[in-house]
C-alpha cells in the first residue's frame, strides 16, 4: 500500500457565487455511494473490492491488510482507494485484502464505487 497525497489543487468556486476553495477533481462519471455499518467486530476475511471505491471511515478504526502484509489503520478523515479485482490467489489462497473492525465497536464507512472506472495494477497514486 501507497501514502498518496493529492496536489494538483485549482483555487475556485464549486458553485457560484460560493466563494472560491482549493479543489482537486480526482474522478468524474456514475458512482455509487454507500453508507455501511459494520457490526462490532466484523471481519471481512480475504476478498477482492467489487468495483474501484474509495473507502471512507467516518466513524470507528477499520483496518485493510494487503497480500503482501501490509496492514494500515484507518479511521475518520483518512481515505482508501479500493482497486484490487486484478489480484491472484497466493500460496495460502488469499485473494484480494483482508479487513476488519479494530476495537469492540461498530465501523462506520462511507464508500464510493466507480461504476466505470477499470482497475489497474502497479499505479500507486493514479489520482492525483
Amino acid at each position: 500500500m501507497t501514502k498518496c497525497t493529492f496536489h494538483t489543487y485549482a483555487l475556485k468556486s464549486m458553485s457560484p457565487p460560493a466563494g472560491p476553495q482549493w479543489q482537486d477533481l480526482l474522478s468524474t462519471g456514475k458512482a455509487k455511494v454507500i453508507s455501511t455499518i459494520q457490526p462490532p467486530h466484523w471481519n471481512g476475511v480475504w476478498h477482492p473490492d467489487p468495483k474501484v471505491q474509495w473507502i471512507i471511515p467516518l466513524k470507528g478504526t477499520w483496518f485493510v491488510e494487503a497480500m503482501d502484509g501490509t496492514r494500515v489503520e484507518m479511521g475518520p478523515g483518512d481515505i482508501s482507494l479500493g482497486e484490487d479485482q486484478l489480484s491472484r490467489p497466493d500460496g495460502a489462497g488469499h485473494k484480494g485484502h483482508l479487513a476488519g473492525n479494530v476495537g469492540d465497536g461498530p465501523v462506520t464507512l462511507l464508500v464510493v464505487q466507480l461504476e466505470n472506472e477499470a482497475p489497474t495494477a502497479g499505479q500507486p497514486c493514479r489520482f492525483q
